[in-house]
């Protein structure tokens, strides 16, 4: 692995990691305000709340009114951090997302939390499994979906930085360290090589990138050299990378904690379709179904998306 990735020290909060950026981008620009749709504790807005109370709202259970709020204060010189869980971030509020935030291209940053399964046994009601592919085709729209508390809050800090739409979507509890610095070079729309493999690629967002990366570790003790990319942001995709992907190993495979349709594993595919194609290729993900309840670890075990599972598709792709 390359000397800032690292497999899983320590597992940190990365809505804590959300919070805490957010005060310090509170505390160097009076232009940022939050909103939260009760749920402030849960997406750790009250980190900044209780230092700039004035600066934070409340809407209650109103997530389609928050997104329209935050388009207003937008238009209005500020600059809104919109927080709720990502399936509400979504799917509640296309019609807002489109009309009154990506058709404006108004400035409103949104943070998705509880991504994916991550809310484990609060079932499909809480499962956020079409939330990138709904947002995926809004204009004018940067997603990013971080791998660990350090990426969590370089994110948080860079969409403040770019001007425009964005949507950061993250967990629930606690994601493993992937990286043991700050400088390691984030970059919206440039994914991040994990390490050098030369015989398969894995291309994985979220927490499925520490899944990877511990796979990557068991099959070079199998003799099988696994490049792991992380591809932090969804749009724009770095084409680039997945080219060289293409070009330098045997196959890739795409492994991201949201229904295999429509979002990292569907961006990947797109790119690999207009420009040749590639021996083998398979998207990991929940298959189009509603995704079952219970522990993280077993859901993720089920859908083949954690260590094991990314394992065991590179060896059947690679006929071992």
């Amino acid at each position: 692995m390359k000397e800032f990735a690292i497999i899983g020290s320590e597992a940190r909060s990365t809505t804590e990691a959300f919070g805490k950026a957010l005060l310090e981008l509170a505390d160097n620009h009076p232009e940022v305000c939050a909103l939260s749709a009760d749920l402030a504790g849960s997406v750790k807005v009250t980190i900044m709340q209780k230092k700039y109370p004035e600066r934070v709202f409340d809407v209650g259970i109103a997530e389609q009114n928050m997104m329209s709020m935050a388009a207003g204060l937008a238009l209005g010189g500020l600059v809104p951090f919109a927080a709720t869980f990502s399936v509400f971030a979504s799917l509640r509020d296309l019609d807002q997302i489109h009309t009154d935030i990506c058709y404006q291209n108004a400035n409103v940053k949104m943070l998705g939390s509880h991504g994916g399964t991550s809310f484990s046994q609060a079932g499909s009601t809480h499962h956020a499994l079409e939330d990138i592919a709904a947002l995926r085709g809004m204009a004018n729209l940067t997603i990013i979906c971080p791998a660990d508390y350090i990426e969590t809050q370089l994110a948080t800090k860079a969409v403040y930085e770019k001007y425009g739409p964005m949507y950061i979507r993250i967990n629930r509890g606690t994601d493993y360290d992937v990286y043991n610095t700050y400088d390691y070079g984030f970059e919206i729309g440039k994914a991040v090589r994990m390490n050098e493999g030369t015989d398969f690629t894995v291309i994985a967002c979220g927490s499925t990138v520490y899944q990877a990366l511990i796979a990557a570790q068991s099959l070079k003790e199998k003799g099988i050299s696994l490049r792991v990319v992380n591809m932090h942001t969804i749009k724009p995709i770095d084409k680039d990378e997945i080219i060289k992907a293409m070009k330098e190993t045997g196959g890739i495979i795409t492994a991201e904690d949201h229904n295999v349709i429509g979002a990292l594993g569907s961006a990947v595919a797109e790119v690999i379709a207009e420009n040749g194609g590639v021996k083998h290729f398979k998207r990991l993900g929940v298959p189009d179904e509603f995704s079952i309840i219970g522990a993280r670890k077993d859901i993720l075990a089920h859908y083949e998306i954690d260590a094991a599972g990314i394992e065991k598709n590179v060896l059947a792709l690679l006929g071992k």
